[in-house]
């Protein structure tokens, strides 16, 4: 046996490249990649947190974050699962071009959408397309724990050869009880029968598929028009809201933090910020952010989802107040030591940072 396949039993951090070990095709522009670290590190995370790539894209890197499929209960790879959407340039470069051995730069893992933070006894996992990726990671746990869990796991996309993790969770069903697998598509494949649920999803469905839903928590994860509709069909049950989670790097949060209280942004009012390590000066409004006013003045701050979710961009606020609304990319602590989120953050009058 190798170094390399020999654990070792200490935790990765992002300071160390991931390594590509495989990749496998999942569905039409959908591939799961896994990596590991060259020193053998094993990986510890929740299942259903996010971790952000550094892409070396032709022109400049590319920083995209995406939700962690593989499970922490298998500790030695972690994996994530893209698909890459019209216009992608991130995740299509990655279908292309990452291979076995290439290395990448990763930040995380991140998020605390996980069964982790609200643990249950029964549990209602509703997702569409690649949305299904943390769902995976956490039903991969919970099988993983050996106990029989209590999991009704619904699925839509548009046609059955569109499901990713099919075949997985099924062999994960047929080995242990507690995992209710229910497949919905818009439209059946040709010429290959169907007899799953056809249509979209709504509160019909919601009954047949798990009668005792009020009594469970919820996660959902997809499009925002898809857990739009999952809200509205669930709350107009009058199913408890507080007992739903859902996951988008597209979709605002409700949690929020403010610097500086008492002050909002003007946007008929100028700011300005230093940017000390880059010795630039740039003018803008208070209503800019500080990572668009970072790229008009040809500066690179890196950065992935610009909703404050991911932390990608975060970097130390040395003098002047901020106005900060993000969506759980930063932490507390960081707050108290003088980060900010520049995706998130107006500049309220003169600011200077170490950027």
């Amino acid at each position: 046996m190798s170094s390399r396949h020999k654990p070792n039993l200490t935790l990765w951090d992002d300071k160390e490249l991931l390594e590509c070990v495989s990749f496998l095709p999942e569905a039409p522009n959908v591939m799961t990649f896994s990596f590991q670290a060259s020193s053998g590190v094993l990986f510890s995370y929740d299942p259903g947190q996010f971790i952000t790539l550094e892409l070396p894209v032709p022109g400049g890197p590319l920083y995209r974050t995406y939700t962690i499929s593989s499970s922490p209960s298998r500790p030695m790879s972690i994996t994530i699962t893209v698909k890459a959407q019209q216009n992608s340039i991130g995740t299509r470069w990655m279908l292309d071009n990452l291979r076995p051995g290439m290395k990448v730069k990763a930040r995380g893992p991140s998020g605390r959408f996980s069964i982790v933070n609200n643990p249950s006894d029964r549990y209602l996992f509703i997702s569409a397309g690649s949305g299904i990726t943390p769902m995976k990671s956490m039903t991969t746990y919970l099988y993983d724990l050996g106990r029989e869990p209590d999991v009704i796991f619904v699925n839509c996309a548009k046609r059955p050869s569109e499901i990713i993790f099919k075949e997985a969770l099924e062999h994960m069903a047929s080995r242990i009880k507690g995992i209710d697998l229910k497949w919905v598509v818009e439209e059946p494949d040709p010429f290959q029968p169907w007899t799953g649920y056809l249509g979209s999803f709504n509160q019909l469905m919601l009954g047949l598929m798990a009668q005792d839903y009020l009594d469970r928590e919820v996660f959902c994860c997809g499009p925002e028009p898809f857990m739009q509709a999952v809200r509205e069909v669930l709350a107009g049950l009058g199913f408890n809201m507080d007992h739903y989670h859902q996951e988008s790097f597209h979709a605002p949060s409700i949690e929020a933090d403010v610097v500086q209280e008492d002050v909002v942004p003007d946007e008929k009012t100028n700011a300005s910020i230093e940017f000390l390590a880059s010795d630039v000066l740039a003018h803008c409004k208070e209503a800019d952010n500080i990572l668009v006013a970072a790229r008009n003045a040809g500066l690179v701050i890196p950065s992935g989802c610009t909703m404050g979710i991911c932390g990608t961009c975060k970097i130390r606020r040395i003098e002047g107040h901020v106005h900060m609304v993000h969506n759980g990319g930063i932490t507390d602590e960081d707050i108290e030591d003088g980060y900010i989120l520049a995706c998130c953050s107006n500049p309220i009058g003169h600011v200077k940072v170490d950027a």
